[in-house]
């Protein structure tokens, strides 16, 4: 082990003219550590350059306060679907139904308010439980009974989809009340002096940015003592850079117009919470070593059943919460409501780091590659381009990323 991590220290640059040496030396140091973070690092700078290059396409229009708020708004639903895809994909599965369960849940829960007077915070929390019902039905079939998740899930999309058409007998219904409308299009409310900004966005701003330098700064460490390989210093500390001002200028973009959106502070919930098990919990090593490698897995007493099974249940509960956010935005339930929700899904997860044999990718890859599918939207809306050519250009995306999944895999096995 010791005479591994010589191997990996740079030799000191030479007295005298050395300086160009030592030049060279950081510089391949760096080109080194991007190569072995690519899967990390990739996706974010690609983010970084679609902003840039539609921020300049249209004149700074996307990023007007205003716009990063509906951008924020416009995208939540299909973000909190990738977060649960991306653990189903983790997992070695996939899960088709998600859409058609979005739709479903929406009518449910407007049979449940608007048809039956039902109180909206009960009217939640049983559409959260049939939510969670659906997908734990899928899981049986999955993991106890052996049946492909694909056909699984395209059958899940078929029966969802036709209740839905059932419970609204093929109409739109709504109003949905007030205050559950705040959910998915309200604001934090103003607190404080006048400050021309929106305080209370700034305030959880700036716990954002400690809570990201404390993360990176913890897991480096934790990375070290279990004699990892880590990222040199300079590009940890770029990287470090990178993020707190990204989450600097989205603050002050958010706080120059209403504040943060009530969504925004859910979807912060559901990162955190859902990164924190994934890296921390025995669950999450779990989900990571049944997609993975499943034999070895279950040869070290991995209970793989009882965790694909969690792993569609949590997926259905996300698919309500998606559900519930997507018909209080639009203060209605459609029966044609979640079309290609799940595509959308699937895309931002391989997007953002999954991979297509399972085992590998984290959350916050699933809202990046998510961010990046829509900022292309928002994006191309802006300078008009048709639905006809982003389509086409959202499916090369798809097709680079995961096409440049499979290059990295041939790179680091050879």
């Amino acid at each position: 082990m010791s005479t591994d991590v010589t191997a990996k220290t740079p030799a000191p640059a030479p007295s005298g003219g050395g300086g160009a040496a030592s030049g060279d030396g950081l510089l391949q140091l760096m080109l080194g550590g991007m190569r072995r973070n690519m899967r990390q690092y990739g996706m974010l700078m690609a983010l970084g350059l679609i902003v840039v290059l539609f921020a300049v396409w249209t004149d700074g229009d996307l990023l007007l306060p205003r716009n990063v708020s509906n951008l924020v708004l416009q995208n939540s639903y299909i973000l909190i679907l990738a977060i649960g895809m991306m653990l189903v994909i983790i997992a070695g599965h996939i899960d088709l139904s998600v859409g058609s369960l979005t739709a479903f849940i929406g009518a449910m829960a407007a049979v449940l308010m608007v048809e039956n007077h039902l109180s909206w915070p009960l009217a939640v929390v049983l559409c959260l439980a049939i939510g969670a019902v659906a997908g734990a039905v899928q899981g049986f079939f999955i993991a106890y009974l052996g049946i492909p998740s694909f056909i699984v899930t395209l059958a899940g999309m078929l029966l969802f989809r036709g209740l839905t058409e059932i419970f609204l007998k093929g109409q739109t219904l709504g109003p949905f009340p007030k205050d559950l409308q705040k959910v998915a299009n309200g604001f934090l409310p103003e607190v404080g002096p006048d400050t021309n900004y929106h305080n209370l966005t700034l305030l959880l701003g700036l716990a954002l940015i400690v809570f990201v330098v404390f993360q990176e700064v913890r897991d480096r460490k934790r990375q070290q003592e279990f004699a990892l390989d880590v990222p040199p210093t300079t590009l940890f500390l770029l990287k470090l850079v990178a993020l707190v001002a990204a989450v600097l200028v989205v603050t002050l973009l958010l706080a120059s117009y209403k504040g943060a959106p009530v969504v925004l502070l859910i979807l912060g919930v559901l990162v955190v919470g859902f990164g924190y098990l994934m890296r921390n919990a025995i669950i999450g090593r779990h989900i990571y070593a049944i997609g993975g490698n499943l034999p070895a897995a279950k040869l070290s007493g991995v209970k793989d059943k009882k965790v694909t099974f969690l792993v569609f249940l949590n997926m259905g509960m996300l698919a309500a919460l998606a559900g519930l956010v997507f018909a209080a935005r639009f203060n209605a339930a459609s029966p044609k409501a979640g079309l290609n929700f799940e595509l959308e899904a699937i895309a931002a997860s391989f997007i953002g780091g999954a991979s297509m044999s399972g085992g590998v990718g984290t959350v916050l890859g699933a809202i990046i590659g998510g961010l990046v599918l829509g900022v292309l939207n928002n994006g191309m809306n802006l300078v008009g381009v048709g639905t006809d050519w982003q389509q086409v250009i959202k499916g090369a995306v798809l097709l680079a990323a995961v096409g440049f999944d499979v290059w990295n895999k041939r790179k680091v096995g050879s």
